[in-house]
């Protein structure tokens, strides 16, 4: 991965772009531990996730908001998903926007959620440029500096780490389905 990063030079922030339209939370840290190697810019990584991440949630917004039977075709599979953002948005009000951008599993149904509702699209556009900012700032920063205690254990451990990666994913894999 790394040789793929240092050969294909901006292919790295494409990629990044990308996964992030859709959360992009794992690719931000990854760029993060790469910016402290030295592999990408840190900053740049943080402005392309966060522009990319912008996009997605306004687009899903925008997306609800305008075609309305799809968006609720898509939230019919997650049930209980659906309604906890919704518990949500009555609960914490706008503050959601932020909160979501955390939060695995709802990251994708607040933005539609709240486009299926009569929620000013101005507001929510303002309120995702800031959560989206504070986002990227946050977890770029973090992974950048935690970039150290990845890359000491990294060559140790990586067997270990990939096993305990994959039971988590696949815990969290197995509890979201019972939602």
């Amino acid at each position: 991965m790394e040789d793929l990063i240092r050969d294909g030079g901006y292919f790295a922030y494409v990629i990044l772009f990308l996964y992030s339209f859709g959360g992009g939370f794992v690719g931000l840290v990854i760029a993060g531990v790469l910016s402290y190697a030295g592999d990408l810019n840190i900053f740049v990584s943080m402005l392309v996730a966060g522009v990319s991440n912008f996009i997605g949630d306004q687009f899903l917004f925008y997306m609800a908001r305008t075609n309305k039977n799809y968006a609720k075709d898509i939230m019919k599979k997650y049930g209980r998903k659906v309604a906890l953002a919704h518990l949500w948005m009555r609960r914490y009000g706008s503050p959601v926007v932020f909160l979501q951008k955390y939060v695995y599993g709802i990251k994708t149904l607040i933005p539609l959620a709240m486009g299926l509702t009569k929620y000013s699209f101005r507001k929510f556009t303002i309120y995702n440029i800031f959560a989206t900012a504070l986002w990227s700032m946050v977890v770029g920063y973090i992974s950048y500096r935690l970039g150290e205690v990845v890359l000491t254990y990294a060559d140790d451990y990586k067997y270990y780490g990939v096993a305990i990666i994959l039971a988590i994913v696949l815990t969290i894999t197995y509890y979201l389905k019972k939602i």
